[in-house]
Protein backbone atom coordinates (compact mmCIF):
# COMPACT_ATOMS: atom_id res chain seq x y z
CA UNK A 1 0.00 0.00 0.00
CA UNK A 2 1.22 3.51 -0.81
CA UNK A 3 1.07 6.78 1.09
CA UNK A 4 -1.36 8.02 -1.57
CA UNK A 5 -3.99 5.60 -0.25
CA UNK A 6 -3.71 7.07 3.24
CA UNK A 7 -3.94 10.63 1.89
CA UNK A 8 -6.96 9.77 -0.25
CA UNK A 9 -8.96 8.83 2.84
CA UNK A 10 -7.37 11.23 5.34
CA UNK A 11 -7.12 14.31 3.16
CA UNK A 12 -4.32 16.70 2.28
CA UNK A 13 -4.75 19.38 4.96
CA UNK A 14 -1.49 20.34 6.65
CA UNK A 15 -1.17 22.74 9.57
CA UNK A 16 1.84 25.02 9.12
CA UNK A 17 3.50 27.87 10.95
CA UNK A 18 6.26 30.36 10.10
CA UNK A 19 9.66 29.88 11.78
CA UNK A 20 9.67 33.36 13.31
CA UNK A 21 6.47 32.73 15.30
CA UNK A 22 6.75 32.20 19.05
CA UNK A 23 6.70 28.75 20.57
CA UNK A 24 3.53 29.52 22.54
CA UNK A 25 1.64 29.99 19.26
CA UNK A 26 2.69 26.52 18.13
CA UNK A 27 1.62 25.13 21.50
CA UNK A 28 -1.83 26.70 21.10
CA UNK A 29 -2.14 25.30 17.56
CA UNK A 30 -1.32 21.79 18.75
CA UNK A 31 -3.84 22.03 21.59
CA UNK A 32 -6.65 23.60 19.54
CA UNK A 33 -6.32 21.15 16.66
CA UNK A 34 -5.50 18.15 18.86
CA UNK A 35 -2.44 17.25 16.82
CA UNK A 36 1.10 16.23 17.73
CA UNK A 37 3.17 18.34 15.34
CA UNK A 38 3.07 21.43 13.14
CA UNK A 39 5.15 21.82 9.99
CA UNK A 40 7.35 24.89 9.79
CA UNK A 41 7.41 26.68 6.43
CA UNK A 42 9.50 29.69 5.48
CA UNK A 43 7.89 30.42 2.11
CA UNK A 44 10.91 29.21 0.14
CA UNK A 45 10.90 25.50 0.96
CA UNK A 46 8.05 23.02 1.14
CA UNK A 47 9.26 22.03 4.64
CA UNK A 48 11.70 24.09 6.73
CA UNK A 49 11.23 22.06 9.87
CA UNK A 50 8.75 20.52 12.24
CA UNK A 51 7.82 21.37 15.80
CA UNK A 52 6.44 18.46 17.79
CA UNK A 53 5.31 17.88 21.33
CA UNK A 54 8.70 16.33 22.04
CA UNK A 55 10.50 19.45 20.78
CA UNK A 56 8.35 21.58 23.06
CA UNK A 57 9.05 19.41 26.09
CA UNK A 58 12.79 19.67 25.42
CA UNK A 59 12.53 23.46 25.01
CA UNK A 60 10.66 23.94 28.28
CA UNK A 61 12.99 21.52 30.05
CA UNK A 62 16.01 23.55 28.95
CA UNK A 63 14.67 27.12 29.08
CA UNK A 64 11.67 26.90 31.38
CA UNK A 65 8.59 29.01 30.64
CA UNK A 66 10.79 31.58 28.84
CA UNK A 67 10.93 29.15 25.89
CA UNK A 68 7.30 29.95 25.14
CA UNK A 69 8.29 33.53 24.26
CA UNK A 70 11.13 32.55 21.95
CA UNK A 71 10.99 31.89 18.18
CA UNK A 72 10.02 28.30 17.51
CA UNK A 73 12.86 28.06 14.97
CA UNK A 74 15.17 27.79 17.98
CA UNK A 75 13.53 24.50 18.95
CA UNK A 76 12.18 22.93 15.76
CA UNK A 77 13.65 19.85 14.17
CA UNK A 78 15.23 21.22 11.00
CA UNK A 79 16.21 17.94 9.37
CA UNK A 80 12.86 16.46 8.40
CA UNK A 81 12.43 13.13 6.65
CA UNK A 82 9.82 13.37 3.89
CA UNK A 83 8.18 10.91 1.52
CA UNK A 84 6.14 11.03 -1.67
CA UNK A 85 2.62 9.80 -2.32
CA UNK A 86 4.14 6.79 -4.12
CA UNK A 87 6.22 5.78 -1.09
CA UNK A 88 5.24 2.47 0.43
CA UNK A 89 3.64 2.58 3.84
CA UNK A 90 6.06 -0.13 5.00
CA UNK A 91 9.05 2.05 4.04
CA UNK A 92 7.58 5.06 5.87
CA UNK A 93 6.78 2.92 8.90
CA UNK A 94 10.37 1.64 8.94
CA UNK A 95 11.76 5.19 8.69
CA UNK A 96 9.51 6.32 11.56
CA UNK A 97 10.61 3.41 13.71
CA UNK A 98 14.33 3.80 12.96
CA UNK A 99 14.28 7.60 13.31
CA UNK A 100 11.97 7.61 16.34
CA UNK A 101 9.61 10.23 14.90
CA UNK A 102 5.86 10.14 14.39
CA UNK A 103 5.13 12.51 11.48
CA UNK A 104 6.26 12.48 7.86
CA UNK A 105 5.44 15.29 5.42
CA UNK A 106 4.51 14.22 1.90
CA UNK A 107 6.32 16.30 -0.73
CA UNK A 108 6.01 16.04 -4.50
CA UNK A 109 7.76 18.16 -7.10
CA UNK A 110 8.76 20.69 -4.47
CA UNK A 111 5.22 21.02 -3.09
CA UNK A 112 3.89 19.97 0.30
CA UNK A 113 0.82 17.82 -0.40
CA UNK A 114 0.10 16.24 2.97
CA UNK A 115 1.40 14.72 6.16
CA UNK A 116 0.99 11.28 7.66
CA UNK A 117 1.38 10.27 11.27
CA UNK A 118 2.16 6.97 12.89
CA UNK A 119 -1.53 6.84 13.86
CA UNK A 120 -2.53 7.07 10.19
CA UNK A 121 -0.10 4.28 9.31
CA UNK A 122 -1.33 2.01 12.10
CA UNK A 123 -5.00 2.66 11.25
CA UNK A 124 -4.50 1.77 7.61
CA UNK A 125 -2.31 -1.22 8.37
CA UNK A 126 -4.98 -2.60 10.73
CA UNK A 127 -7.64 -2.11 8.04
CA UNK A 128 -5.42 -3.97 5.59
CA UNK A 129 -4.93 -6.86 8.02
CA UNK A 130 -8.67 -7.02 8.74
CA UNK A 131 -9.44 -7.14 4.99
CA UNK A 132 -6.95 -10.00 4.56
CA UNK A 133 -8.50 -11.89 7.48
CA UNK A 134 -11.98 -11.39 6.03
CA UNK A 135 -10.81 -12.71 2.67
CA UNK A 136 -9.44 -15.83 4.35
CA UNK A 137 -12.71 -16.32 6.30
CA UNK A 138 -14.71 -15.93 3.07
CA UNK A 139 -12.47 -18.42 1.29
CA UNK A 140 -12.83 -20.97 4.08
CA UNK A 141 -16.62 -20.52 4.19
CA UNK A 142 -16.93 -21.23 0.45
CA UNK A 143 -14.50 -24.16 0.40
Amino acid sequence: MSVNRILSSKGHEVVTIAPDRLLDEAVRMLAERRIGAVLVRDGEHPVSGIISERDIVRAVSTHGADALHMPLSSFMTAKVVTCTSASSVNDVMEAMTNGRFRHVPVVEEGRLIGIISIGDVVKHRLAEIEAEAQSIRDYIATA
